[in-house]
């Protein structure tokens, strides 16, 4: 088909041969296997002249748009397979600290030749410096815009986090009452969970002992450890704490479901090559099985 067209173009066998990188006799010989496998001759041959017969006039328009499509396919794959220089990556202070360092190693085994940029931020700032093109992959809070694609990544449980030797360390479970009579380290992410949690407070007789109110999850966490407070968490944070048994998970039945949601986001209608790939190695590896595993050792 790429023949039969080549010579309509060139109106000559001998340019399309050389166009095509083939010999006159390939030239013809692959003319000739598409008129057989079209059941028509497309060509009326008169010494060292030709031109199209009506058929081949007929069939004409429909081979440039087979080879016009298939142009486009070709090109669609190479882009998609193409790499890019770098990885720009965006991403909240908690991703970066708790969750990259799971996916970088293996996205480095994947693409030794792919530096990454990383850039901490705010949610918000993720959000404007992706849709100025300034970062290719996001890390964020759930958050919604009209231009990005967004795909869940992880649920971070928040759970009630008390030091080794707290008298609740060893119970099963505890109330809000009791929990609001204990000193608090409060750490606040601007989260509707965290509102939750200060809403059924509200709902006691008494206000919580809030110690301090921290916005560093590390601070926080570190705050705990030596005995300042107790703290609700996200569970990915403290889970070398939980394995070592220096951090202690407390269940509270009424705020059960409590999460934090990071999701990988993309200029909408962009995430192609290097950034689909880096998001399907997001997804494959198994977040949820940390804590848990943790949890389970402690």
């Amino acid at each position: 088909m790429e023949a039969f067209v080549y010579v309509i173009h060139y109106n000559s066998f001998h340019k399309a041969a050389d166009a095509l990188f083939l010999s006159q006799p390939s030239v013809s010989a692959r003319i000739q296997s598409l008129e057989r496998e079209l059941g028509a001759k497309l060509f009326q041959r008169e010494g060292r002249h030709f031109s199209l017969t009506e058929k081949g006039k007929q069939f004409l328009p429909y081979a440039r748009q087979i080879l016009q499509s298939y142009k486009k396919g070709k090109q669609q794959l190479r882009q998609m397979n193409a790499v890019p220089d770098e990885l720009r990556l965006g991403c909240t202070v908690s991703a970066s600290t708790y969750i990259l360092p799971e996916l970088l190693p293996a996205f480095r085994r994947k693409y030794r030749e792919v530096p990454v940029k990383l850039e901490t931020a705010s949610s918000e700032a993720i959000l404007e410096k992706l849709l100025a093109k300034e970062i290719d992959v996001g890390l964020v809070r759930s958050i919604s815009h009209p231009d990005i694609d967004a795909v869940r990544l992880y649920e971070d449980p928040i759970r009630l986090f008390v030091y080794a030797g707290h008298p609740f360390a060893s119970r099963s479970g505890v109330t809000v009452e009791e929990v609001g009579r204990q000193p608090l380290v409060f750490f606040e992410c601007g989260s509707l969970d965290w509102m939750k949690i200060h809403r059924l407070f509200e709902a006691l007789d008494h206000p919580p002992s809030i110690a301090m109110h921290i916005d560093n999850l590390e601070t926080a966490k570190k705050l705990v450890l030596r005995g300042t407070g107790i703290s609700f968490l996200p569970e990915l944070c403290a889970r070398e704490e939980m394995r070592e048994g220096r951090l202690i998970p407390i269940d509270i039945p009424s705020l059960s479901g409590l999460s934090l949601g990071t999701e990988v986001v993309t200029r909408k209608g962009e995430g192609t090559g290097l950034r689909d790939r880096f998001m399907e190695l997001c997804l494959e590896l198994d977040l949820k099985a940390y804590p848990t595993e943790m949890a389970a050792r402690a």
